[in-house]
């Protein structure tokens, strides 16, 4: 994992690669905002609240898996990730 995982995420541009949820994969957009179980993403003209650990997104390129970011941002930021 590179220094994205500790960086915040509002204002970026995600996309969801997997999901429990098929409707969910392929939805992109910026995320608005971000709380301990859910991430709130600005796509088109609406504002989707997706739960973190039922998808796996991309931001900048970087491929999270929402389930192992389960805690909130200013706890993510913080936090020290092992290497995969």
């Amino acid at each position: 994992m590179s220094q994205l995982i500790n960086l915040p995420w509002i204002s970026r541009k995600i996309e969801v690669s997997d999901s429990t949820d098929p409707t969910l994969v392929g939805v992109s957009g910026v995320i608005t905002d971000e709380t301990k179980r859910t991430i709130s993403v600005q796509s088109g003209s609406r504002e989707i609240t997706i739960a973190k650990d039922t998808i796996r997104f991309r931001i900048e390129g970087e491929e999270i898996d929402g389930s192992s970011v389960g805690q909130r941002a200013e706890e993510r930021i913080a936090k020290i990730y092992r290497r995969s």
